[in-house]
């Protein structure tokens, strides 16, 4: 039997990665069946112009929404909301049930909890100073 080996890298290379990542999603579909991973994402253009985006994704019967953000000059309008409601509305037809974020910033927790996103979890000091707070909305 070979020797095992452990490397620790701040810079893995894509095939290590590639491989990690189908292997641990073909454990994961044996465990608990095919995911459906699907990507998602909601953009606002002005013009030419990224205004604000959400990406994310769909999964196990759940929308994941991984970034959201809406540039310093078109916040306060609402465009938060518009982008969950319309990602929460797609991840429906894809026939979700729930959605989660987290963050760790005040005033996106805020937004998030007006958009009916209740918190289930929460990081102190991540990063220092902050809380990141996960949170979850049934999709009824």
């Amino acid at each position: 039997m070979a020797e095992l080996s452990l490397t620790l890298t701040g810079q893995p290379d894509a095939a290590s990665l590639a491989q990690l990542g189908d292997n641990l999603s073909a454990f994961n579909a044996a465990d608990v069946g095919p995911s459906g991973r699907a990507a998602l994402a909601v953009l606002l253009h002005e013009g030419e112009t990224l205004v604000a985006g959400l990406s994310g994704y769909t999964a196990w019967g759940w929308l994941y929404v991984q970034w959201l953000w809406v540039a310093e000059s078109q916040r306060g309008q609402g465009l938060a909301g518009r982008m969950l409601a319309a990602a929460e509305a797609e991840a429906r037809t894809r026939g979700c049930h729930g959605a989660y974020i987290d963050t760790f910033n005040p005033q996106a927790l805020q937004v998030y909890q007006k958009a009916g996103y209740t918190a289930f979890g929460a990081l102190p000091d991540f990063p220092r100073g902050r809380t990141r707070t996960f949170l979850s909305k049934p999709l009824a």
